[in-house]
């Protein structure tokens, strides 16, 4: 029945910021942007791969969300690299802190963690 993941919707706490870190920091590129006017809300597709996007929301003083410790709900976002040291080292050079790379315990790859500006979590994990 499922194909795939179509997307997945954030919303953030400051649109300007976020949309700089996912494009210049994380070099998703945008697909289309749009204001709503009737939400006071931006909303900006962000191609992570072909059919795969990021839809990045803007809502007037939007609550914040709990991800630390271990909440329910959407845990992390992860996404594949080629490269884990070369990705580290791109979001380090952009002021981005990561935890140190790991090694998972059931198939040997390698991974780390990130946080975007709302502090969402974000995993990077060598193919």
């Amino acid at each position: 029945m499922l194909e795939s993941i179509h997307h997945v919707a954030i919303i953030c706490s400051d649109y300007a910021r976020s949309k700089a870190f996912y494009t210049e920091v994380l070099g998703l590129r945008a697909v289309h942007e749009a204001y709503r006017e009737a939400r006071d809300s931006w909303k900006l597709d962000l191609e992570v791969s072909p059919g795969v996007q990021i839809e990045l929301f803007s809502f007037p003083s939007p609550p914040p969300r709990v991800s630390r410790p271990e909440a329910q709900g959407l845990r992390h976002l992860a996404f594949s690299v080629a490269d884990i040291d070369a990705a580290v080292s791109r979001l380090v050079d952009h002021g981005v802190a990561c935890e140190p790379i790991r090694i998972d315990e059931y198939t040997g790859k390698r991974f780390t963690f990130f946080a975007d500006p709302d502090d969402l979590p974000i995993e990077l994990y060598e193919r």
